[in-house]
Order: C-alpha cells, then structure tokens, then sequence
C-alpha cells in the first residue's frame, strides 16, 4: 500500500485552533502547521478543555496527520541572559504540554543564538535546556522535539549540521529528537538543493554529519536571497533562488519521499493551494 504524500502549509489559528485543520482541508493539505498560541508574546497558557475536543474532533473529520507547531520566535534556549533564558524554558516546556494535550506530533523550534556567548558554550546551553525538559515525555506519547535548520545570520545556531549533529548527539536516547530541514535555510546557510544532484549532495553529507535517520519533516520555502547568503526571506515556489527545478527535485527523491512537508511560503490559502497541487504533480 502507497503511503500516503504528507504535504500542507502553516496555517492561522485564528478563530480557534480547529478552524486550522479545517482550512487546510479545504486547500487539500494531508498536514499542516500550526502555533498553538500568540508566537510574539511570552504570556501564554493552556489550552482550554472546549477547544482540545473541537480539535480532535476536526482531526477525525479533516483526515490530517503528522500536525506540526511551530513554537514561539521568542524562545531562545541558549541565551546567555538568565532573564531570556528562564522565560524561554517556561515558554518551551508550555509549548510541550500543548502539543501532548492536542496529540500533535512534531514541535518545530529554533535551536538558540550566542549573541555575545562562545558558540559552544551556547551548544552546551541548548542541550541542557532540552534535557530539562525529559520528564515532560514517556512512551505513551507520539510527540518529538524537531531542531530547524538555520540561515545562520548573525550568532544564530543551527546554520551548520555539525552544531545540529552536538545537540542531538547530548540528548538523544533521553528525548524524541529529530530535524525539520528548511530549504530556504539550508540553501542560505551554504548547501546547495536547486538540482537532483546538488541535492543528493546535501542529503548525504546530512547523512554523514547527523543521520539521514534524524530527518523527520521539511519546510518547503523559496529564497528571495542568494546561495549562502546567510539571510532569512522565504520566496514562493519557483520565484527564488532555489527555482522550481530544486522543488521538483526534492518531490522525486525517494529519500523525503514519506516526510512531511509544509509550506511557509508568503501568500495565504489560495497560494498554498496553488503550490500543493504543483508539487503533487512533480512525483514520479
């Protein structure tokens, strides 16, 4: 039996989460993404009651799996500021309880910045923000933690995958961890997807860094910027730098071929629409 081709987009929870997994229906999404609260502020809560069932309800209906949310741009857990960084384990470990609550499967999360710290001394940071975090996680739950992959600007981590492969290698075994390769990221941060070659490249130097086996969903953005650029400015399928031949390739390989996929593109609901059926069409 032919697995079924995960592919959606980030969806607004305006109205209610629910109202989310309805619209992703209506743009014949198989998955979506989501936040599963405000993104831009700290103050948050969990989710009422009322709206966890109308959520699991519109999950039945809707047929969407593999949900994925996308936690809080705030959140940096390898600050060097106590402040930021107690806020943001507060932040992480709430964004936690409301995936479990919601039975969501994946948290899509930036690793951290140094800012003015040694980049190690942020990696070791990171890693023991996530190790904080074990006790929110037993084998009852389908829930795994995804490092995105990074532009790189500034003292951002997660540009490179040896600093990926040092955060999984400190945590893995203690918590459900994997990565969401962004291809606008991955192509600013200086590897090259535009054709099924180049993109084979980088899937094995993935493979050789961290672990074609860590590798569990993909953002599918166009860059507006340059190839290693190091800059963050999504583009619409086949209106970037990486072009519609990066897009086609990464559809046909039998690598990502059961990932789920979800659009970040700049647009809305009927864009979205438009670049998944363009997608279907490039498999093989």
């Amino acid at each position: 039996m032919k697995d079924i081709l995960l592919l959606g987009a980030h969806i607004s929870i305006a109205g209610g989460l629910h109202k989310a997994l309805l619209a992703g229906k209506e743009i014949e999404a198989t998955t979506i993404q989501i936040f599963t609260a405000n993104h831009r502020t700290w103050a948050s809560k969990q989710v009422p009651e009322d709206e966890i069932i109308l959520f699991h309800q519109a999950l039945a209906d809707t047929g969407l799996s593999h949900i994925m949310s996308h936690s809080s741009y705030l959140i940096n857990l390898g600050s060097p500021r106590l402040d930021v960084r107690q806020k943001s384990l507060t932040a992480f470990r709430q964004e936690i309880l409301r995936s479990l609550a919601l039975g969501i499967t994946y948290i899509n999360f930036h690793p951290g910045a140094a800012l003015d710290s040694p980049v190690e001394e942020c990696l070791n940071v990171i890693c023991e923000a996530l190790l904080s975090m074990a006790d929110c996680f037993d084998k009852r739950h389908q829930l795994h933690l995804l490092i995105e992959t990074m532009a790189g600007g500034g003292s951002v981590i997660g540009a490179r995958f040896e600093e990926i492969a040092y955060i999984i290698d400190a945590v893995k075994g203690v918590l459900p961890i994997g990565v969401c390769m962004d291809t606008c990221h991955t192509f600013t941060a200086g590897y090259d997807i535009r054709t099924e070659e180049t993109l084979a490249s980088t899937l094995n130097e993935f493979d050789r860094v961290i672990g074609l086996n860590y590798l569990k969903a993909m953002h599918l953005n166009d860059s507006a910027n340059e190839f290693a650029s190091r800059k963050d400015r999504h583009a619409p399928i086949g209106e970037g730098m990486i072009g519609k031949g990066g897009f086609s390739a990464i559809m046909k390989e039998p690598r990502l071929a059961s990932l789920p996929k979800y659009l970040e593109t700049p647009g809305g609901l009927d864009v979205w629409k438009t670049e998944i059926a363009w997608l279907k069409r490039q498999i093989p």
